[in-house]
């Protein structure tokens, strides 16, 4: 794989965030990881670690218009949060520069949210994206060894404490992100 040519891609769009993009490395890390524990193509997974906060640094404003000119469908709460489009304006670029498929871009749209449904690629991201090396907050390592053995589990209690987060500070919780810890709670047992 040409990881080499996605790195000098990414840095095109992280210019100056010498922060976000070792998040970047290490969610493809991740993604690496995972997908060899969850029998995924590693390839794809890690171009998709890689590649997913491509649009991270671009302004809410910026967002939206980006958005708005290649009408990405933008829901009320994105338009609220507008920091959350970032997946669908990243996937939107992989597909249209670098002819990433459907369900590469699927799980970049819904990196940061979720949604019921996921495929295993979709959750391996989701997953990765909380829980790569450079994450450090209070149990990230329970996180982290929940996703090697259960990736739905993790999937649930990753979403619990964002639930809780959100919660604390006032913040909007997406639906597709409660619809995601739902679908996974209903089918648990099945």
């Amino acid at each position: 794989m040409e990881i080499d040519f996605y790195k000098k891609e990414l840095k095109k769009y992280l210019i100056n965030d010498e922060k976000r993009y070792n998040h970047c490395i290490g969610v493809m890390n991740m993604c690496k990881k995972l997908s060899t524990i969850y029998g995924q193509d590693v390839e794809r997974a890690m171009k998709i670690g890689i590649m997913h906060d491509l649009a991270k640094d671009f302004s809410k404003e910026e967002k939206l218009n980006f958005c708005f000119e290649n009408k990405i469908e933008v829901d009320d709460v994105e338009k609220a949060s507008p920091g959350i489009l970032h997946g669908k304006i990243a996937a939107f670029i992989c597909r249209r520069d670098y002819q990433f498929d459907d369900e590469m871009c699927e799980a970049i749209a819904v990196h940061t949210t979720g949604k019921a449904n996921m495929t295993t690629l979709e959750k391996i991201l989701f997953v990765s994206d909380k829980i790569d090396e450079t994450r450090t907050y209070e149990d990230v390592d329970y996180y982290r060894n929940l996703a090697y053995n259960d990736l739905d589990r993790a999937i649930i209690e990753i979403i619990n404490y964002v639930i809780m987060d959100c919660t604390k500070n006032d913040k909007i919780i997406h639906n597709k992100s409660i619809e995601s810890r739902n679908f996974l709670l209903i089918n648990q047992n099945k």
